[in-house]
């Protein structure tokens, strides 16, 4: 957009980011496509200019979609530079292995996604990196868990599946002290309802699978930080051959058009449904940051605006499993998929998904029992959503 002494919103300015690419006059409403896996230089002078200039050669190094997406992620993250990734995991995986070597600790945040407690659990320790984790609920366990050779200190914004918050602030304050990097997983927030860079995270990641792109058509994933670290880090990428497809890229970019509206409500129809969920009488517990029940509403209010959280939230059935399945089949909307983020509302249940390798024991003191599910919710009528799981509740009568 044009620059002047005029200020816009974060939405509007939001769906102008990464409309132009470099070497191209045309000015079309949607960005094309760009799914060649090399573009032609002339002569050897165009050759050695494009390479010197950082220009688009070939498909693994530098892409046009890849490089608009990141202009938008970017803006809402408040970062210098942006990386995108073949998925959320690549993201992850590709960051800490460019970052850590042997020798190396990590203070990882005990309450996780599964699949990043794998690579701190499985991976990392074959290549002599060791990983501590401890509940971020209480900040003092941080800082407990903090040695001299304490690299990073690695978080989810809002945990899966129990949808606990993490005081960035202070996880930052902590980790900066020591010399560590603070990496914080924004996936369940995104940069549309907060901004760790602003509150002291030195990287950001996104599974943009999820609430970026918003339609669960698309995987994608991606760092953000500054100019320096993610230069630095798009070497190993390369190598590691981890950069997003350009199809992918081009579906996420267009679903980001729409993620001020989507994530807006998608959080506010959350926090309804948390309350009136936690009023059910069929309900054990419900997990959402804006309940005033919740432990860590204080915070919440610290970090968020209002009710605009996260569209994420878990509750705890009675351990009947019949009537479980029968709960799951009088729901008209929310769906089991094994994903989040779309626009239409899906349930999980991590004791048969994401958390089925935990012993039980372990799980349980995660508050993971076999009654939890975990739900993403969607952009239907908030009212249209609390009828349906008020009347599929009565399979626990």
């Amino acid at each position: 957009m044009n620059k002047g002494p005029m200020q816009f919103t974060e939405y509007t300015e939001a769906l102008y980011k990464g409309e132009r690419v470099e070497g191209m006059d045309l000015m079309p409403e949607a960005l094309p496509l760009f799914a060649a896996t090399a573009f032609n230089q002339r002569t050897l002078s165009d050759v050695r200019k494009v390479y010197g200039d950082k220009g688009f050669t070939y498909i693994r190094c530098k892409n046009p979609n890849r490089e608009a997406l990141a202009e938008a992620v970017s803006y809402l993250e408040h970062g210098e530079a942006t990386l995108i990734l073949s998925a959320g995991m690549a993201a992850i995986s590709t960051t800490l292995l460019h970052l850590l070597k042997a020798g190396d600790h990590v203070v990882c945040n005990a309450d996780i996604y599964g699949e990043t407690l794998n690579i701190m659990q499985d991976i990392l320790p074959k290549f002599g990196i060791e990983t501590t984790l401890v509940s971020f609920m209480e900040t003092e366990n941080i800082q407990k868990a903090m040695r001299p050779n304490t690299k990073i200190v690695y978080t989810e914004v809002v945990s899966n599946p129990c949808i606990r918050l993490a005081d960035i602030p202070a996880a930052a304050k902590i980790a900066h002290a020591a010399g560590a990097l603070l990496i914080v997983d924004n996936t369940f927030t995104s940069g549309i309802n907060i901004k760790p860079i602003d509150m002291g995270a030195d990287i950001v990641i996104n599974s943009m699978t999820k609430f970026m792109n918003g339609h669960s058509d698309a995987i994608g994933g991606s760092i953000t930080s500054t100019r320096e670290m993610v230069d630095a880090i798009d070497v190993d990428c390369r190598l590691f051959g981890t950069p997003g497809d350009p199809f992918d890229a081009w579906m996420i970019l267009r679903g980001m058009r729409t993620i001020g509206l989507r994530v807006t409500k998608q959080s506010e129809n959350a926090a309804k449904l948390a309350r009136a969920l936690e009023e059910d009488p069929h309900v054990l517990h419900v997990n959402h940051p804006s309940l005033e029940s919740d432990p860590q509403h204080g915070l919440a209010k610290k970090l968020f605006h209002g009710d605009r959280i996260t569209g994420m939230l878990s509750f705890q059935v009675p351990e009947d499993m019949d009537k479980i399945d029968d709960f799951m089949g009088r729901l008209n909307f929310a769906h089991y998929a094994m994903t989040l983020g779309g626009y239409r509302s899906s349930l999980s249940h991590p004791v048969t998904s994401s958390h089925n390798h935990v012993p039980d024991d372990v799980r349980r003191a995660m508050g993971i029992t076999p009654g939890l599910f975990r739900l993403s919710v969607g952009i239907e009528d908030a009212e249209d959503l609390i009828r349906d799981f008020k009347q599929a509740l009565k399979a626990f009568d």
